[in-house]
């Protein structure tokens, strides 16, 4: 198949990366590298979405991976995963015996594994330039789910589905498949319901995941769900007002430097160091750039607050306020310096996940989860306009019209980043505005 044929295929499917900011992966893939990496190492504990899909849809996401491979004029593809997860290696050897450019690398159980830094380097032993992407060293990373979704849309399905794992206080703990737009109330639902009453859900997993509600909806970055009683340590870590955050560091933090010791991004050489920025901040520091600005290479991993500060201080809170107040004042970094070497104690400051899952207190949840790849009847379905990097999608139904799953109901902006949104499931459209929302 022509190259433009692929893009065009990607791009009109509607394709996003499936986990992280959801960049359009047809813009992705429209380049030339040496080396492919499909990332399936899944970052966050807890979450096994792509875990599952590389031991059931091996074919599907290495017949994928191939076709990107010689999109992108690749000399190889490498599948990158944990060592510990065998029965998903088997599954994928048995399918590699057909494809002669596509190896499989086996990593360590540490976190943050799943960062494409983390992993460009690993696999590689190329260090991403600060504030760069894998591209700057003639590499493409790529998830095992969007390699799916580009298997079927080079198929001409469109993205209308997402798989992700809800886990923690529910009844029954599993990956599934559900219709784009699904509430969240309807996937505890799926999970048999929440075991406690008073709980709180965060999209994504235990140390990145974000704090949402029940009627939030899923989405093409939607990861997984974790149901925690609202009194567990993750979520009021994630309540506390920044305010307060600020407060409490300019009068305990005690420069130990333990954060930067611990930070993923600092050891791998870059000049990020976390201690440096709670100091700015606390005395006021407002006039050095350069300290400031370094924010903006925080992954936001989380490993700072977690692993590093002996103090239950939370660092990474406050590196997103400052970053959120640099972007707010048009300032960023204006360059992006090469890092000559990894920091020398990199090997020995890796996080075990095991040891962090038990700091987290999750380790009653940490448990292999069975998977479902049928379908599930859902009767309404909300969807974002914006489940991606760049611009809105533009609507093109109106109110009251019929759709099929899908049909496309809103579309790229000319001369825009962004990605088309299809219907998820067969009905009516009930309303227009940030979002489309269908009805049996």
């Amino acid at each position: 198949m022509a190259a433009n044929k692929i893009i065009d295929l990607i791009r009109n499917a509607g394709v996003v990366g499936a986990g992280g900011a959801g960049f359009p992966t047809h813009v992705k893939l429209d380049a030339e590298v040496d080396t492919l990496i499909a990332n399936g190492a899944e970052c966050e504990p807890l979450l096994e979405v792509d875990q599952q899909l590389m031991k059931y849809k091996a074919r599907e996401f290495v017949s994928a991976l191939e076709d990107a491979r010689e999109l992108l004029g690749a000399k190889k593809a490498v599948i990158a995963l944990k060592s510990k997860y065998k029965e998903e290696i088997a599954s994928i050897n048995k399918v590699l015996k057909d494809y002669q450019q596509i190896e499989i690398f086996e990593m360590e159980n540490f976190y943050p594994a799943g960062d494409e830094q983390q992993i460009v380097y690993e696999v590689t032993g190329r260090i991403i330039p600060e504030g760069g992407i894998p591209l700057m060293v003639s590499t493409v990373v790529i998830n095992i789910e969007t390699l799916v979704n580009v298997n079927k849309a080079l198929k001409g399905k469109s993205l209308t589905e997402k798989y992700l794992t809800i886990t923690g206080e529910v009844e029954n703990p599993q990956t599934l498949k559900v219709p784009l737009g699904t509430s969240l109330k309807k996937i505890i639902d799926l999970a048999g319901g929440a075991t406690v009453k008073d709980y709180k859900l965060i999209d994504g997993g235990p140390m990145m995941g974000k704090l949402v509600n029940i009627e939030d909806v899923v989405t093409k970055t939607t990861k997984g769900i974790l149901v925690l009683p609202a009194d567990h340590k993750i979520i009021i870590d994630r309540s506390v007002p920044i305010e307060n955050d600020i407060r409490r560091s300019v009068s305990v933090c005690c420069q130990c430097r333990a954060c930067t010791d611990v930070c993923p991004r600092n050891l791998l050489g870059h000049s990020l160091e976390p201690h440096m920025i709670m100091r700015g901040v606390a005395y006021g520091i407002d006039t050095d750039k350069d300290l400031f600005t370094q924010a903006d290479l925080c992954c936001e991993c989380g490993a700072c607050d977690t692993w590093g500060c002996p103090m239950g201080l939370h660092p990474r809170s406050i590196i997103v306020e400052v970053k959120k107040q640099l972007a707010e004042n048009g300032y960023r970094r204006e360059d992006n310096p090469e890092v000559d070497s990894v920091h020398p104690m990199r090997e020995y400051r890796q996080i075990p996940v095991s040891r962090l899952v038990s700091r987290l207190g999750i380790k009653e949840y940490d448990n292999h989860l069975p998977f479902s790849d049928k379908n599930v009847e859902i009767k309404r379905v909300e969807l974002p306009l914006t489940q991606h990097i760049g611009a809105p999608a533009s609507p093109v139904v109106k109110v009251g019209d019929t759709v099929k799953k899908g049909d496309l109901i809103a579309e790229i902006p000319a001369d825009s980043l962004g990605a088309n949104i299809h219907a998820a499931i067969d009905g009516k459209i009930k309303s227009l505005g940030k979002s489309i929302v269908i009805e049996r």
